[in-house]
């Protein structure tokens, strides 16, 4: 229904933040590491948006996107806003709908003893959709508050280009273990620059494709519907992942020519 953000969903934990997956010492690792407050911060952010690496220091796609449940929990709710409406035409009762399986996450999180913060976050979500759809007495409205906060993300996104402080710099920087050494090096911020604009097309997109479905009203409401289910948590971590192949650093040049030993 929103963006799943550079929030959206589960957060990652020290490890995920703190290893690359790129060859080197430990200690070498631990010496280069750019320890300024500034660094500090942006290793939280990156640690808190929700991206994982694998075992060989790849963006791992599924888990990053909270899992099989994280999905299930994104998509769900306004699957079932969708069908129960298209069922009964009755506003209040798909609200509710929706509104209980954004609970019923919830609920499964706390047996599970598993982090709360992408089912809480998907019931804040569902909740003003559903008082924003409830109090105009229009079922599309139901997805309005998700352009608002699409925008927000389009905005901060863009700004941290003009800043020279890109979005994906911040994300994968971390992952990768460049610290914010990236910004040292023109290429890389350019490459980080380009990953975030990719991101942005994909927020772009969402809006070009679904703002006239939803000026459409009743008519369009099916075809925004479905498109939002299409478009959300699944085309985001798509376009993260190109963003992730897109900003790969150049192989390191180890002194190694024709599968020669470097020299000493």
């Amino acid at each position: 229904m929103t963006a799943p953000t550079p929030n959206p969903p589960s957060g990652a934990g020290p490890d995920d933040a703190n290893n690359n997956g790129q060859s080197g010492a430990p200690g070498q690792d631990a010496a280069n590491r750019d320890t300024s407050p500034a660094a500090g911060l942006a290793a939280d952010y990156a640690a808190k948006a929700g991206l994982h690496r694998t075992h060989d220091g790849r963006v791992d796609v599924l888990r990053s996107a909270g899992g099989v449940q994280g999905i299930a929990e994104s998509i769900l709710p306004g699957l079932l806003f969708l069908v129960t409406y298209t069922i009964t035409r009755d506003l209040t009762v798909s609200l509710v709908a929706a509104l209980a399986s954004a609970a019923v996450f919830t609920v499964v999180r706390l047996v599970q003893r598993r982090p709360l913060t992408q089912a809480l976050a998907g019931v804040v979500g569902v909740g003003i959709s559903a008082w924003v759809a409830n109090t105009t007495g229009k079922a599309e409205d139901f997805y309005l508050p998700g352009f608002f906060t699409n925008a927000a993300y389009i905005v901060a996104m863009v700004i941290s280009i003009a800043v020279k402080w890109p979005v994906a710099g911040l994300l994968f920087g971390f992952i990768r273990n460049e610290g914010l050494d990236w910004r040292k090096d023109p290429a890389r911020v350019k490459a980080y620059r380009i990953g975030t604009w990719i991101i942005v097309a994909v927020l772009v997109l969402r809006l070009v494709v679904q703002v006239p479905l939803y000026l459409l009203g009743p008519d369009g409401l099916a075809a925004l519907a479905t498109t939002r289910l299409i478009m959300s948590t699944p085309l985001y971590i798509l376009g993260v992942w190109i963003a992730w192949l897109v900003t790969k650093p150049a192989p390191v040049d180890d002194g190694t020519a024709d599968g020669a030993p470097a020299k000493g």
